[in-house]
């Protein structure tokens, strides 16, 4: 079956560790016979939420950003690949943003298969969990039907690139194919 896959990248470095991993999966995934696209969330423009409770009613957020654009999409999707280098345990800034803006038309968000991907310097994948259980607890709590395939753990990376030698390279591509 031909997927939508979705891939969210919240590096804000092109071809950063977590970067790097997103080709990978889009790459096996392609060659899987889906169709792909990715988002370098650092190339939009995504404001902070306000909070002002306004998309509660309405379903739709009173700033003009690249967000509406990115709900649709992720509405769409079939497969949503969330990752995010791992800044002092933690998602960084950019995914969090972006986590936070769906709140207008995340119960639209359902039925979906997700995979996360996260990069860190960090050798011990033990060390990963306060970020895994951060992405989980909006995917598990919030969004109906959401189900977690894999979590590709790209430990041991702190220079730019240094992800080609760690097994997560292989993992990213192998997870896409078998999206």
């Amino acid at each position: 079956m031909n997927k939508k896959v979705l891939i969210i990248s919240a590096s804000p470095r092109r071809a950063g560790n977590s970067d790097l991993l997103c080709d990978q999966f889009a790459k096996g995934a392609s060659e899987a016979g889906h169709q792909v696209e990715k988002i370098r969330l650092s190339e939009r423009n995504i404001q902070y939420c306000l909070g002002c409770g306004v998309c509660n009613e309405t379903h739709r957020c009173i700033q003009t950003d690249d967000m509406a654009e990115l709900l649709e999409k992720m509405i769409r999707a079939d497969v949503i690949v969330l990752a995010t280098p791992v800044y002092f345990y933690s998602m960084n800034g950019q995914l969090k943003t972006f986590i936070d803006r769906l709140v207008p038309r995340y119960t639209e968000i359902s039925n979906k298969d997700f995979y996360f991907i996260l990069s860190a310097a960090d050798t011990r994948k033990k060390n990963l969990a306060r970020t895994v259980e951060a992405l989980r607890g909006f995917t598990e709590d919030c969004l109906e039907g959401a189900r977690e395939k894999a979590v590709i753990y790209g430990t041991g990376a702190w220079l730019q690139g240094e992800i080609k030698s760690t097994p997560a390279f292989e993992e990213a591509y192998q997870a896409g194919k078998k999206c």
